[in-house]
């Protein structure tokens, strides 16, 4: 098991550039399983979740070429549909949640999919109903077979265009359900679907492949189904995920950094939540500026009340953003609640913070209260284990900002994420040593 050794307390300074969008890279690397002509994507990020998955389709018969360590063409014109039939495939498609997006693709052009259970983070239950009710309703059939314990999804009479009501924004069933409804016979209505920025790249990519979508970027898809999709090329969005952490970076270790090229049309109301939070963020061009201040202080709602993050559908904060929120908040001045409304998990990691001194209540699996020190360095270091993606780089944030050497294991969680993470602020000044425990 990898460590990182974070020796805290430093302030960094210099110049960053977020990586490409992983929540996007899982989606378009997907539907490059839609055509048999050649889509090149650039921009990808280079890390496991993503590698796995490229890796996964290779399997399947997607011939690949890594133009260069960000770039890969994909030509899916001879899939082999008996892979999914091997004990191999089974393991792969469950070590990654992200198998789930190939679902979508495979039963629009070829009529059948298999979906192990799938995996990633262990973060609480995370349903997939919303993919497979927008499949049923496009005429998919399902057979659970507990010998496999796989999911045997057929479309026998082919996918068929309907109106739709979604149970919930799931970006990434709004997602699989698009991609099943492009190559569908007849027209198919999306209600509530998720609009997220990654969203409004898979629609944008999928017309410039020959779909014909209407209502890009609102929660109404209109989506009229064509017989064959095309090639085309697609450059991948700054991950927002990554800004929002090197933001947090920056603000737990009183540091003056740039982050270069971050997108910021589609970075939603993350800048100003974090100026609700005390952080000094400058907009310039599409860039973002984050200034050294003495501390930070913690806003209060007109009325007085207690300052409140909560996750919410796009434009507002992701989910993945509010453990970043929660470790900055513990430096500020002020008290702050943080509400995950998605995973009743997610905030588990919070008993190392108290370890590390911080004031927080947990309330229940969904909100915890935050009292900030209102300084800096008053955590102090410890031993940690990364669960997840997200508890993992808010840990990383809490030990650059503690005081001590701290040390963090299972960081291929973090690694899933976030590419080169250690390198790249070691580049700022950061003191962080890689471990083969």
């Amino acid at each position: 098991m990898s460590s990182l050794i974070v020796e805290g307390g430093h302030r960094l300074k210099g110049t960053i550039t977020p990586q490409g969008a992983k929540n996007e890279a899982l989606e378009i690397i997907c539907a490059t399983l839609l055509t048999p002509e050649k889509v090149t994507v650039c921009n990808i990020p280079d890390i496991a979740d993503i590698r796995n998955l490229i890796s996964l389709l290779e399997d399947l018969g997607v011939r690949t070429e890594h133009i260069d360590s960000h770039t890969v063409s994909f030509e899916a014109s001879s899939i082999n549909l008996s892979y999914m039939n091997t004990e191999e495939f089974r393991k792969k498609a469950q070590s990654m949640r992200g198998s789930v997006m190939i679902v979508g693709p495979l039963l629009a052009r070829f009529g059948k999919a298999i979906l192990p259970k799938p995996g990633g983070d262990k973060i609480g239950r995370r349903r997939l109903d919303t993919h497979f009710l927008g499949w049923q309703k496009l005429g998919a059939k399902f057979d659970y077979e507990s010998e496999d314990k796989c999911y045997h999804i057929t479309a026998p009479g082919g996918l068929k265009g309907c109106y739709m009501l979604l149970d919930e924004a799931s970006v990434t069933g709004t997602a699989n359900i698009i991609m099943a409804a492009v190559l569908a016979q007849g027209t198919t209505t999306i209600y509530n679907a998720a609009c997220e920025p990654y969203i409004q790249q898979l629609c944008k990519m999928l017309s410039r492949m020959g779909a014909k979508i209407e209502g890009i970027g609102s929660n109404l898809l209109t989506i009229h189904g064509v017989k064959e999709l095309g090639g085309t090329s697609h450059k991948m969005l700054p991950d927002m995920i990554e800004v929002g952490s090197f933001i947090g970076v920056a603000a737990m270790t009183g540091s003056d950094i740039t982050l270069k090229n971050v997108g910021i049309s589609d970075l939603g109301i993350m800048p100003d939540a974090f100026s609700r939070l005390g952080v000094d963020i400058i907009i310039e061009g599409d860039d973002i500026r984050v200034n050294q201040k003495s501390i930070y202080e913690i806003e209060t709602f007109m009325d007085g009340s207690i300052m409140t993050f909560a996750d919410a559908p796009w434009p507002g904060l992701s989910p993945d953003l509010l453990s970043i929120f929660l470790v900055v908040a513990t430096q500020a001045k002020g008290s702050v609640l943080i509400h995950q409304k998605m995973f009743e998990s997610r905030l588990f990691f919070v008993d190392k913070l108290i370890d590390m001194g911080a004031s927080i209540i947990l309330c229940d699996p969904h909100r915890a209260a935050v009292i900030g020190s209102g300084k800096f360095n008053s955590l102090h270091a410890t031993n940690m284990v990364s669960p997840d993606i997200r508890a993992g780089i808010a840990m990383l944030i809490a030990a650059l900002g503690a005081k001590g050497t701290s040390r963090i294991q299972n960081i291929n969680q973090i690694d899933r994420g976030y590419e080169k993470i250690d390198e790249r602020l070691n580049c700022l000044g950061a003191k962080i040593l890689r471990s083969e425990d």
